[in-house]
């Protein structure tokens, strides 16, 4: 067994996705599979119950980015990949392995956690923060790049959060990123203390977005052309609901519940 203690702070928010997704992954009742997840789970010694009840709202994002990042291959073959933050993510097993660049980019701590647990892949490692502008000369040119945030820009502060996008849009023309946020009730309420259990209390999380905000990137940013709210990935129970759907895709309710954002640059 390896001891996850080693990780702490937001670096530790990755056991949190971890153990939803790897729950979620053994329910029967789910459509969602994720059996490495549920092998890490296994072989990470952690008090995951410290994280309160388990959520689909990781997996189910996690099934969302999944589809995002398809079609983003078959439109544009052997694209190069990076995830921003990617903890024990482990999208690219569920994909297949895809045939293309990826880089893997998080703090040394969770790097090493990486490297040790997951299986031997064409994956690169970069052990920084995504706010250390150096990864993005780890990748490669000529085809459209697609950016992955998931989890991540939520713990960032605002101006931090915003500025890496627009240096992404410059950098990276015709690509991609996805990334999903909080709206600001929760960001006020994580900023106070967000208790998911007695014992465990979530990273503060600055930076907020509202669905309504996210659309007016193009507008603020100057590279970003285009930005689509993307509808998490159907689940079971309550995150089946049709109806909870409609309501919560209704104005001004829409803006008051967690969204994800997938952005396009502007083409060279």
């Amino acid at each position: 067994m390896i001891d996850g203690a080693t990780l702490d702070g937001v670096a530790a928010t990755t056991l949190w996705t971890l153990r939803n997704r790897a729950v979620e992954a053994a329910n029967p009742k789910s459509s969602f599979s994720d059996p490495l997840a549920v092998r890490l789970f296994d072989e990470i010694d952690y008090d995951y119950a410290k994280f309160g009840r388990p959520s689909q709202s990781h997996p189910l994002r996690a099934q969302t980015l999944d589809r995002a990042l398809r079609t983003h291959l078959t439109e544009n073959p052997g694209a190069p990949v990076v995830s921003l933050g990617e903890g024990l993510q482990t999208t690219f097993w569920r994909l297949g392995e895809p045939e293309t660049t990826w880089l893997s980019v998080d703090l040394p701590a969770v790097v090493a956690l990486r490297e040790r647990l997951l299986p031997p892949s064409r994956i690169t490692h970069v052990a920084s923060s995504a706010l250390d502008r150096s990864w993005m000369s780890a990748v490669p040119e000529g085809k459209p790049v697609f950016i992955s945030a998931e989890g991540l820009l939520m713990y960032f502060d605002p101006a931090d959060a915003l500025d890496l996008i627009a240096d992404c849009a410059i950098r990276f023309p015709g690509g991609r990123l996805f990334f999903d946020s909080i709206p600001s009730w929760l960001r006020d309420r994580s900023l106070k203390g967000l208790h998911l259990s007695r014992r465990y209390t979530a990273p503060p999380m600055p930076f907020s977005l509202s669905v309504t905000q996210a659309r007016r990137l193009p507008a603020r940013i100057p590279g970003v052309v285009a930005s689509e709210e993307l509808q998490i990935a159907p689940g079971h129970g309550l995150w089946s609901s049709k109806l909870l759907k409609e309501l919560s895709n209704h104005p001004p309710l829409r803006d008051h519940r967690p969204s994800i954002t997938l952005l396009t640059f502007a083409s060279p």
